[in-house]
């Protein structure tokens, strides 16, 4: 019995886990959408402003003022910026595709309108993987295991006594238990159990040991569940803190970035630098721009998979079912 409730409780566990890994693919893949977004947006302004910039340039070439060159490097430029949003817009339709799969919905009848990105990363309780051995569903199925294996033991071992019905081995008239003692036929009937017992060939000393082994491999993956976890958790606790401060790095980059590309544009109009430092300016302060976006799409995503890391959030809701995680059964002792 107490084997059949551990392996439950282990199903349960799975449950949760499976169910947490659902959630965090789905908020990863919504993040990924709305990075998308404004990746979309960034390009619009992108090519808004190139095809200006092709327009004045075409009007200089016309003019006499400025070279070919400088038209083709312009065309080349916006068509490049119009393929780039295309990919981007094929990358937005897989997230939205894999959350319409997430939902329960079908792809083609599903859909997101682009919306507002709130770039917030949640805070960090002190103190959390302390106790992580109490939220994370897949650490207590491992437990749970370790429990099941842990009883198997004892209903090896139990095969070494062997269980008799008293009404078989004795006639109806026995009311006591040291009639079964009494009785010439009960002996022999005990004797032969015994016997059968003593002479299995080692039958019932293999399954114990299976049962141990079992067990010493169920506490292994025990204990490398919880190693795991808790390398998992450090691994996004380092990934929060690298991103936060890549964050604001490349928003420098980025602002620095928007200004060159400004001034060389303004000293182009002014013919005192060439179309080709314009170009260079232009996909410089994009890349910066997209990059930054990028990044905190990471950084989200990191406290998402930190959340999944810590069982799902700073508390552990899914215990309330009943699965709870535990020191591990230690081996029933040997009689």
């Amino acid at each position: 019995m107490n084997s059949a409730s551990a392996n439950a409780q282990a199903s349960e566990a799975d449950l949760a886990s499976a169910r947490l890994s659902a959630v965090g693919s789905l908020a990863t893949n919504y993040l990924s959408l709305r990075e998308a977004d404004v990746e979309i947006g960034l390009l619009d302004e992108t090519i808004t402003g190139y095809e200006r910039a092709y327009t004045i340039t075409n009007n200089r070439y016309k003019a006499a003022i400025a070279a070919q060159s400088d038209v083709l490097q312009a065309q080349s430029q916006l068509a490049t910026a119009r393929a780039t949003r295309v990919s981007l817009m094929r990358n937005r339709a897989t997230f939205e595709h894999a959350i319409a799969v997430l939902v329960g919905a079908a792809p083609a009848e599903f859909s997101l309108p682009p919306a507002p990105w709130t770039q917030t990363v949640p805070g960090i309780p002190t103190g959390v993987p302390s106790v992580l051995l109490q939220r994370r569903p897949d650490i207590a199925a491992a437990e749970r295991a370790v429990a099941s294996a842990n009883s198997q033991i004892g209903i090896a071992r139990s095969a070494y006594f062997p269980s008799f019905n008293l009404s078989a081995s004795i006639g109806s008239s026995a009311s006591r238990v040291g009639d079964l003692f009494s009785a010439p036929t009960s002996l022999w009937s005990l004797g032969l159990s015994a016997a059968q017992v003593v002479f299995d060939a080692g039958a019932i000393a293999a399954n114990v040991d299976a049962a141990k082994a079992s067990h010493e491999a169920s506490v292994a993956r025990y204990r490398q569940t919880v190693l795991a976890a808790f390398q998992g958790v450090e691994d996004q606790l380092t990934a929060g803190a690298a991103l936060a401060q890549q964050e604001g790095m490349y928003r420098e980059a980025s602002e620095a970035a928007d200004k060159t590309e400004q001034i060389l544009l303004n000293q182009y109009r002014s013919a005192l630098v060439a179309y080709t430092d314009v170009v260079t300016a232009q996909v410089a302060a994009l890349n910066a721009r997209r990059t930054l976006v990028q990044v905190q799409r990471d950084r989200q995503t990191a406290a998402v998979a930190l959340i999944q890391a810590l069982g799902g959030g700073w508390q552990a809701g899914w215990m309330e079912g009943g699965a709870q995680a535990a020191t591990p059964a230690q081996p029933t002792p040997a009689r």
